[in-house]
């Protein structure tokens, strides 16, 4: 008899479709990734100890936690697009033919990369401004708290590498979806 784990693996690998490379070692990324939540959640029980049991307080456990979280769910945007898990208007995208179906994957890709372009761009002038005075000198945007550390400067940064990812994964996509032969499927539909 088949194991649950076994049932949901095989689910979860029929549903998603890792179509390049990169896709796979994005999607591959997430199992060391999610020790990042495990020591969000160890940072926070620290926390918790150490207000409640001991009257002190620590100054650096929200912000770290902040941080750690707000990268993750950066990470989420390259994560979905590789496993093929954004949003699309599936009732649509499923009733129409393979050969619909890539001119839409075609389409569905170069509004993509436009939107990634002018949010490269957005992202650039944001990581800029975080990583440098007026006079150009590297200088990391803080918190603004006593501890200060510089995350604010490091999520800039991050939005614009995972932008960066999103724009190259999807010129993959777009590739493949040009190259895409649909005439032996399409008797199918």
């Amino acid at each position: 008899m088949a194991e649950q784990s076994d049932i949901i693996h095989a689910i979860e690998d029929e549903e998603t479709e890792i179509r390049t490379g990169l896709d796979q070692a994005v999607s591959a990324s997430t199992k060391v990734l999610a020790w990042a939540i495990f020591v969000a959640f160890l940072i926070t029980v620290v926390e918790v100890v150490a207000r409640y049991v001991f009257s002190s307080p620590t100054f650096w456990a929200h912000e770290t936690t902040s941080f750690l979280i707000a990268a993750i769910f950066l990470i989420g945007g390259p994560v979905a697009l590789a496993r093929d898990k954004h949003i699309r208007v599936r009732m649509i995208y499923d009733s129409v033919s393979p050969a619909r179906r890539r001119l839409l994957d075609i389409v569905n890709s170069v509004v993509a990369l436009m939107f990634f372009a002018g949010l490269a761009f957005a992202s650039w002038i944001m990581v800029e401004k975080s990583w440098f005075n007026p006079s150009g000198a590297l200088h990391l945007e803080g918190t603004g708290t006593s501890w200060n550390p510089p995350t604010p400067a490091l999520l800039k940064l991050l939005v614009l590498l995972c932008v960066g990812l999103m724009f190259v994964q999807t010129v993959f996509h777009l590739v493949a979806a040009i190259r895409r032969d649909t005439s032996a499927t399409e008797g199918d539909n």
